[in-house]
């Protein structure tokens, strides 16, 4: 099977990919609008985020060039690291809380009391599944892929990257 082949084959794929990319940051962005997470700097980064998410996807759809798949996959990157971030605000916000209202809690007791916080820690993990999503999409996309030089030889080695 030809590299072209199977490219073709992973059209609709990609697709579906990015179409469920679109409805999961929709989503999250109404979850976050519902719910005013716009009270500080920090709660800002998601919704820009996703809002560029939004709007890149859409470019990545009409016309995935080299220039927006990588983009795109920037945007990504930030998604994984902004959810990362946002457990650890959800998770410190929370071991305060709990501090405050128990300064006796220490050790497993305290994780498990902050991971089960009124500000729910493991919510930003929505946010870094879909980075890890949309990185997936653009794993090796054809607009990606380099053209072999005409003085090479055809085999598995001048596949797209």
């Amino acid at each position: 099977m030809t590299e072209t082949r199977r490219d073709g084959e992973a059209g609709p794929i990609r697709r579906l990919l990015l179409a469920l990319m679109g409805v999961g940051t929709a989503g999250l962005l109404a979850e976050l609008a519902l719910l005013e997470h716009y009270e500080s700097g920090w709660q800002w980064v998601p919704l820009v985020l996703l809002g560029a998410g939004l709007l890149l996807g859409i470019a990545v759809w009409l016309k995935p060039s080299a220039v927006t798949l990588r983009l795109f996959q920037a945007l990504m990157a930030a998604y994984v690291v902004a959810g990362a971030v946002g457990f650890w605000l959800h998770f410190r916000g929370n071991v305060e809380f709990e501090l405050e209202s128990d300064p006796s809690l220490g050790g497993l007791a305290l994780v498990w009391a902050a991971l089960q916080g009124a500000t729910p820690a493991l919510a930003p993990g929505a946010m870094a599944q879909l980075g890890l999503l949309g990185l997936v999409l653009a794993f090796r996309h054809p607009a990606l892929a380099r053209r072999a030089s005409p003085t090479s030889r055809a085999g598995a080695g001048d596949a797209p990257v």
